[in-house]
């Protein structure tokens, strides 16, 4: 017992660390650690893989508060922009923890692989967001946001690795693209967990 609290802690640290720094609420770690422990004690392995994603998102919510308040308090976070996003990000990740709890255990880590695929060989190639158009229709704004939800709600994390990038083509500042992407998996993490 003492040595899932133990690795619990870190765990929530690390991911503490990857939310405040990043943006990202730190399911790309938290999912597959949390595999490796459920597995270690014996849990169904039919449904590790939702649990693991399930328990990332919940703890997503502890992360999201926590590095929201530190970029708010920081003046980072353009809030326009966060409730733009939030309508469109919370009906994908409904509909993304629906699809999470109705497809096969294997496609569900498939998916997780696939992803954690692409987001290594981005960090391995060193691509950077592109800059590109300054704004965006709401329309786009509600498309994108929903395809954000979906995923991070499939994959158990809060959205920052798909979010930051998307603001820095909008063409805000790195600063703010990780200040509204934090605060943007909040309603991810949320509406996640509840569905």
């Amino acid at each position: 017992m003492l040595e899932i609290i133990v690795a619990s802690l870190s765990l929530g640290m690390v991911s503490g660390v990857l939310a405040g720094l990043f943006g990202i609420g730190g399911g790309l770690v938290v999912v597959p650690v949390l595999v490796f422990l459920f597995t270690a004690y014996g849990l169904p392995s039919d449904k590790m893989m939702i649990m693991a994603i399930a328990t990332s998102l919940a703890a997503i919510i502890l992360t999201a508060i926590s590095s929201v308040l530190a970029h708010h308090r920081l003046g980072s976070v353009l809030w326009h922009k966060v409730f733009r996003l939030t309508p469109g990000i919370m009906m994908g990740s409904i509909l993304g923890a629906v699809i999470a709890d109705h497809i096969r255990t294997d496609y569900l880590r498939y998916i997780f692989i696939v992803f954690l695929l692409y987001v290594g060989t981005q960090m391995a190639l060193n691509k950077k967001p592109k800059v590109g158009a300054a704004n965006y229709s709401k329309w786009v704004d509600f498309c994108v946001a929903n395809a954000i939800g979906l995923l991070s709600a499939l994959v158990g994390i809060g959205g920052g690795t798909l979010t930051v990038p998307y603001l820095v083509h909008c063409h805000y500042p790195m600063r703010n693209a990780v200040a509204i992407a934090s605060a943007c998996g909040l309603p991810i993490a949320v509406a996640s967990t509840l569905s």
